[in-house]
């Protein structure tokens, strides 16, 4: 990826944002030439008709090549691209998009609103682990959705095998207004001063554990707020703490672009591009997507641990350290024995208000110590944070 900070700089803070070097890199004309499978270049996006695309995969060798331009695009290119026509046929969309706004029926019968990282709640409609509910509630619906090849050929693309998909449906309902623009998973769901605690090549790493992508369950005019993008903005390195600094938001909305969408169509983006939902302006279409997050295999520990259990067991010691004012030594501890990271998560009971994630099982170790709880309290909620987790819980 193009190095756009001192290669020197181990650490990044608010002083390496700055809006000249942004607009310096995301400031540039993609050439047709640079992605000769592209049909064109639309607002400096490539935009792939799958049809065609299709038929370079059974070419010797078609298929590694066509993932290699893929790969130009989102890692070093705009950042972005569209594929036309990436499910063929729309009755499959419809038969999904049926279970999806089932579902949203349930949760209102039942009372429940889920809330957004990026806009208020009750603003859209969301469906979280879509991926699941669809699989256990519809299953044939399911085995034709996720045989598609397109997705399985950006995946494979950016992340290799043992891929792992997650699914959130977003419905953005008439009057619904724009998302902030922002970054995605992993750092993007920081806040800024924990993301200043990630040394540089973290920052780069990030966006490469991560496929984000969507697939428009309608057709998707401008009007209709489809997602809005700045080209090129993946590659700036100090982007993940930049994205919500004014003069980047300013520079965001003069020149971010806008493309419409049909039903079926998708679009694939390195989760450091800067973007966000659109307004929807309309009076009486609600824009459905599909919203998927394609993990990497690899961000796993290599071992299974009982980590609800070990901080149980070492709650009266890490008592102990804090009441003699030992805080760092409480925190190193917790560190290396309770779960620090918010995700996964099931974020039906999780939800993400107030924040991009929710507490973790380390956050309640911690608050558990500061506040003087029980033994018996600290377990009753570790139990009550594990079962919320669950997808079935």
């Amino acid at each position: 990826m193009t190095t756009t900070i001192d290669a020197g700089s181990v650490w990044l803070g608010a002083d390496d944002c700055r809006i000249d070097d942004f607009v310096a890199l995301v400031e540039q004309t993609t050439d047709p030439d640079a992605y000769p499978f592209a049909d064109l270049i639309e607002q400096h996006v490539p935009i792939y008709d799958c049809e065609r695309l299709r038929q370079h995969l059974g070419e010797p060798g078609g298929r590694r090549a066509v993932q290699t331009e893929i790969v130009r695009v989102l890692l070093d290119g705009p950042g972005l691209a569209v594929f036309r026509n990436a499910i063929v046929d729309h009755s499959i969309v419809d038969r999904a998009s049926d279970a999806y706004y089932e579902l949203i029926a349930q949760q209102q019968r039942e009372g429940r609103a889920a809330g957004d990282h990026y806009a208020k709640p009750g603003a859209n409609d969301r469906v979280w682990n879509a991926l699941e509910k669809l699989a256990l509630g519809w299953p044939a619906v399911f085995g034709d959705y996720y045989a598609n090849d397109i997705i399985a050929l950006v995946s494979t693309a950016w992340l290799g095998p043992a891929y792992q998909v997650t699914s959130q449906v977003n419905v953005v309902n008439p009057g619904g207004a724009a998302q902030s623009p922002h970054r995605d998973y992993h750092i993007g769901f920081l806040t800024d001063h924990d993301a200043e605690q990630y040394p540089l090549h973290a920052h780069r790493l990030s966006p490469v554990l991560t496929l984000q992508g969507a697939i428009a369950h309608c057709d998707m005019p401008v009007e209709t707020g489809p997602t809005t993008y700045l080209p090129y903005s993946q590659r700036y390195d100090a982007g993940f703490l930049a994205w919500r600094n004014p003069a980047f938001i300013d520079y965001f909305e003069a020149h971010r672009v806008q493309l419409p969408m049909e039903t079926g169509d998708a679009v694939f983006l390195s989760p450091a591009l800067f973007h966000a939902a659109g307004h929807n302006r309309t009076t009486d279409r609600k824009r459905m997507v599909n919203l998927l997050q394609v993990s990497s295999a690899f961000g796993r520990a290599m071992e299974s641990v009982d980590r609800a259990q070990m901080s149980n067991v070492l709650f009266p010691t890490l008592l102990e350290m804090y009441r003699s004012g030992d805080e760092s030594s409480v925190r190193n501890v917790i560190a290396a024995s309770a779960e620090g990271y918010a995700f996964p998560s099931n974020l039906d009971f999780e939800q993400p208000i107030g924040g991009l994630a929710p507490p973790s099982q380390a956050d309640h170790v911690w608050r558990a110590v500061v506040e003087g709880w029980t033994p018996e309290a600290l377990a009753a909620e570790l139990d009550a944070h594990a079962r919320r987790r669950l997808t079935h819980a």
